[in-house]
């Protein structure tokens, strides 16, 4: 096993270390039975590949294949299951379960372990929430631990961090301000009495470049817990080479990434909230103005999923109906953030800028030059496509290992980036608001909407008299 070809080219995989492996053509297309084509490793069996994470004396792994098989095994074989695998092959090989351990052979073998279970504690967390894995992973380090001290200490270390790690991401999770659902669509009976019933944004922050920073803190936060086993887990089918597991399917743990959606969400109809409700259209026109700098702020630092959101508010119908409000506007910088997101070209111009702050972060000095936050909706629907698009295995059984390490490169720099520490200072209530700010449902929006700039056709009038009969009762 001593002389294993490198596996990846460097072109080929961007892991969240930025490693990069050279390339090393393997002159025998195969090895133990694994696919290579051009240096690349393509397809194998599965037990090909899980043989290929196990490290020996004189074999370690590489980085970027140990993140590429660890995200996409999932699709094949529980964490636990595979790491069951990955313990009982190395009792074997190691002779672990001999009477007189070979200390000498194991003191090589011992480093190379705790490195493989290091790394995996270290990139995917979520998955030593469940007890049979710290099992497995305690009686591995129990075995070889008598050959050498140092590897009790290094156990505890792995555990603490561990512990540490999963305790900040569900105290994370629970701290999350639960958002208030759209209970708010009889503020609409408020226009005309005083606004003291209604915070609105203005009040709370009437500075766009702040509010743009701190929009980018909830991004960061809420980026941070995603873990990036959650874009394989979204499209867990069952595996049609294994009958047996349905349960596995059921408990998709893609919770981070569904919160993650929904603030979107939120943000698109706050946005749109904070424009219906004034009573006069200056202040409305104000407020458009306001959001539009908003959304500068936020191109020029990077956070694309906010300044989408803030554009998708803006281009709900309730808002952009409102014609006598638009036209006190200056509309010349928001024709140009449209533009910058137009859907076109499959996005084109956003995949540019995307890419410019890309190579803008890996270049930086700054935190502030780090940040690179994606409209997150396009690239789930980018991982899905790129899911759907091809096959798993191929004919013969194989797994097709070109299409993970796609799916690796495109999780792998979306790591690099939700790894950045927000470099703005924090402000509590500017981003209890964002959380909390009540918003109207649709309906609430398009009432508030009529209200403001009356219906201009036989349609609108209709569904204002609706919406007035069931929201505020008025006949």
């Amino acid at each position: 096993q001593g002389g294993m070809p490198q596996t990846l080219s460097s072109t080929s995989m961007f892991t969240p270390c930025g490693f990069s492996p050279h390339l090393h053509t393997s002159k025998e297309d195969e090895q133990g039975g694994l696919i290579f084509q051009d240096g690349n490793l393509t397809s194998a069996s599965l037990d090909a590949l899980i043989q290929h994470l196990i490290p020996t004396t004189d074999y370690y792994p590489e980085k970027a294949y140990i993140f590429t098989f660890l995200l996409s095994s999932r699709l094949f074989i529980e964490p636990h299951e595979l790491l069951s695998r990955v313990c009982h092959k190395c009792i074997e090989q190691q002779r672990l379960d001999d009477p007189v351990l070979d200390k000498a052979r194991i003191r090589k073998f011992g480093p190379k372990i705790l490195q493989l279970l290091t790394e995996w504690t270290e990139t995917f967390p979520y998955d030593f929430q469940e007890e049979r894995m710290i099992g497995h992973l305690k009686d591995m380090i129990h075995r070889i631990a008598p050959c050498d001290e140092a590897y009790w200490k290094k156990m505890n270390q792995l555990l603490q961090t561990l512990n540490q790690k999963l305790a900040t991401l569900s105290h994370g999770q629970e701290g999350i301000v639960k958002i208030s659902a759209a209970v708010s669509d009889k503020l609409v009976a408020f226009k005309s009495k005083p606004p003291s019933i209604q915070r609105e944004i203005l009040s709370v922050c009437s500075d766009p470049y702040t509010l743009a920073q701190q929009l980018t803190h909830v991004e960061l936060e809420r980026l941070s817990h995603i873990g990036p086993e959650e874009f394989v887990q979204a499209f867990v089918h069952k595996d049609p080479l294994d009958g047996t597991k349905t349960c596995f399917n059921e408990q998709k743990k893609t919770s981070n990434l569904e919160a993650y959606v929904k603030w979107f969400n939120r943000l698109c109809y706050l946005v749109a909230t904070e424009i219906c409700m004034p009573a006069k259209k200056k202040q409305r026109a104000q407020v458009i103005e306001f959001f539009i700098d908003v959304a500068r702020e936020c191109f020029n630092i990077g956070n694309f999923n906010s300044l989408m959101a803030i554009i998708s508010g803006m281009n709900m119908s309730p808002v952009s109906r409102l014609k006598k409000t638009w036209s006190k506007v200056k509309t010349a910088k928001f024709f140009i953030l449209e533009h910058q997101m137009d859907p076109t070209g499959n996005f084109y111009n956003y995949r540019t800028a995307l890419r410019g702050a890309a190579h803008r972060s890996l270049t930086a000095h700054s935190n502030r030059e780090k940040i690179v936050i994606p409209f997150f909706s396009l690239l789930i629907k980018d991982i899905y496509f790129l899911n759907e698009g091809c096959a798993n295995r191929l004919p013969n059984g194989h797994v097709n290992f070109e299409k993970f390490l796609e799916l690796a490169k495109q999780v792998g720099e979306f790591i690099t980036w939700k790894q950045v520490e927000c470099p703005f200072e924090q402000d509590p209530n500017i981003i209890h608001y964002l959380h909390t700010a009540p918003i109207f449902t649709e309906d609430g929006l398009y009432l508030a909407s009529y209200e403001s700039e009356s219906p201009e056709n036989q349609t609108e009038k209709d569904r204002w008299k609706s919406l007035r009969s069931t929201i505020l009762g008025k006949t």
